[in-house]
């Protein structure tokens, strides 16, 4: 039986990861931001999973919290940072604490309580490390910047720390859903407060978009975490994940523009070099 830590567990892919988690027998140790919540989960799940309270932007919180969790449990098998927050508005309409609340959330939340987990995995030699990015991690959409940003970030942090505890025996994985049917379009969705009428067709028609397919995502959270479970078990998990299709398009088609580009400017990259 494995222990999974998961952030963020009180709607969307985080609810279903740890339902399904639950249901395979193993045990969850899941985050909400809300006692209330904490304390239904843990009567609805008494000796199968246990809630705790925190915020994932405040540092002292986690390594409180995290510091709990080990003392009660003994250890984390499975770390699964999902806890974030989605956010639309042009680059120029976004304001700096915008950006900033945008990344405390998904970017510093994420690093950090994966730099308090480690220690533990690394005196384990052993442990996965599940970090929910998204094909915006990959690929940048007009009015999608700042979240796109902080997903960016997650994905260059997670590729190098693959790296570094592979020989330490720890597995770091991204997972990239595309959209999926949560409450991620809903009224959750963070929106930049200045907008600028110059956008209108660029960023404001990704907003509104956005907005209209909440509801009708074409990806199934259950089947998403499925297969993130499966990935945790398997011998040897991939360093990226993409989920849905419209993932698969749309990484692709950075992957095409990526390559287009390196094509085009091979001799001018050659030529930029001494001698």
């Amino acid at each position: 039986m494995k222990y999974w830590f998961i952030t963020g567990i009180s709607s969307g892919l985080g609810r279903a990861i740890a339902q399904s988690v639950i249901e395979k027998g193993d045990f969850v140790i899941g985050t909400f931001r809300n006692q209330i919540q904490v304390e239904e989960f843990n009567v609805q799940y008494k000796n199968k999973a246990f809630a705790v309270l925190l915020d994932v932007t405040n540092e002292e919180h986690i390594e409180s919290c995290i510091s709990k969790v080990i003392s009660e449990f003994g250890r984390i098998d499975v770390l699964v940072n999902n806890a974030g927050i989605g956010f639309v508005g042009a680059i120029e309409e976004t304001s700096l604490q915008e950006v900033k609340e945008i990344f405390d959330a998904n970017f510093f939340g994420t690093l950090k309580v994966t730099q308090t987990v480690l220690p533990f995995m690394r005196k384990e030699k052993r442990g996965n490390i599940i970090q929910i990015s998204s094909h915006g991690g990959i690929k940048a959409f007009a009015g999608f910047g700042i979240y796109n940003a902080s997903k960016f970030a997650v994905e260059g942090f997670s590729e190098a720390l693959a790296q570094e505890v592979a020989p330490l025996g720890i597995k770091v994985s991204l997972v990239e859903p595309g959209p999926f049917r949560t409450k991620f379009a809903g009224n959750g969705l963070g929106q930049a407060q200045n907008i600028i009428a110059d956008y209108t067709e660029t960023a404001g028609l990704f907003r509104t978009k956005l907005k209209s397919v909440d509801g009708k995502q074409e990806g199934d959270p259950i089947k998403a975490a499925e297969a993130i479970i499966n990935l945790v078990y398997s011998e040897n998990p991939s360093l990226r994940l993409p989920l849905g299709k419209v993932a698969l398009m749309t990484i692709g088609m950075k992957l095409e523009s990526v390559k287009s580009d390196l094509e085009t400017n091979r001799d001018i990259a050659k030529n930029t070099v001494f001698p």
